[in-house]
């Protein structure tokens, strides 16, 4: 992997986000771009607080507009200071127009990106996932590693494998972006219909692919409904495990009626996840 992006808003700024694309950057060699989404429609306060007896005060819109202004300040001089740290190669963007517009633009020259699950680009607080992220996902242009948080570093991989195209699409991608973690202890986690049997599908196919990429991998196939028992064992794994799937294959309307996978791990768990979609 030679370029990954960190995804930051300087106002709610995300120590996980910094702590988990530093890592990346270390293990990979890669050049790290802290790219600071400094959409000027966002700030951190709200109209009523500009406002005074008598009407809007010019005075309190330059206090506001400033301390906006040195809390990003601070935040790409944490960020690269923690690089300096670190030893790695590094640069700093700072997108100054519609961020999610922006975003995504990034993510076509990027291999790997790094943001925060809670990330909202707003001075709202939202439930996981948040509308900004459930868009990125959507039309992304490189895979995304979802950061919970807070950092931990990771010591196992769990890979989700459903039979489509999209979930190897995953595997593969993880497997050529992030290669030095093949030597993690990692499993597969497939689950079955109810009453069905625990044949893994592709059996002959999948486990011949595994062997060249991931020879150890321990395979768990399980019975039910996905959404439910992947859940179920999921909890049981720490912190420190990371989680890859296929994601967002279907169309934008399709979501507004069923969830994502990567909605119900991001909304139920505190684990990182590495999620790629093919088109």
């Amino acid at each position: 992997m030679d370029k990954i992006i960190a995804a930051l808003d300087g106002l709610q700024y995300s120590e996980s986000t910094r702590d988990y694309a530093i890592a990346l950057a270390h293990h990979s060699k890669a050049h790290l771009v802290g790219v600071f989404l400094d959409d000027p429609t966002y700030t951190s306060y709200k109209i009523y607080e500009m406002v005074e007896q008598g009407g809007i005060s010019e005075d309190k819109i330059r206090h506001l507009e400033n301390n906006d202004k040195d809390n990003r300040a601070k935040a790409a001089e944490d960020f690269e200071q923690n690089c300096k740290q670190a030893s790695i190669d590094y640069s700093l963007h700072h997108d100054r127009k519609i961020a999610i517009q922006e975003l995504k633009h990034e993510s076509i020259y990027a291999d790997l990106m790094v943001i925060d699950a809670k990330e909202t680009l707003t001075h709202y607080e939202e439930k996981i996932p948040t509308r900004f992220i459930r868009e990125l996902l959507g039309d992304v242009q490189c895979p995304v590693l979802v950061a919970p948080r807070k950092y931990k570093p990771i010591e196992k991989v769990v890979l989700l494998f459903d039979g489509e195209p999209s979930s190897v699409h995953a595997i593969k991608m993880f497997s050529y972006i992030l290669p030095e973690f093949r030597k993690l202890p990692t499993s597969v986690i497939s689950v079955n219909p109810p009453n069905s049997s625990l044949h893994l599908k592709d059996n002959k196919l999948m486990k011949e692919f595994m062997k060249r990429h991931y020879p150890n991998a321990v395979f768990n196939v399980l019975q039910g409904l996905p959404e439910t028992e992947i859940i179920n064992n999921l909890k049981n794994e720490k912190e420190n495990t990371l989680v890859v799937l296929g994601a967002y294959r279907r169309g934008t309307v399709s979501r507004w009626f069923r969830e994502s996978m990567a909605d119900i791990l991001m909304r139920e768990l505190k684990l990182p996840l590495f999620i790629a979609h093919n088109k």
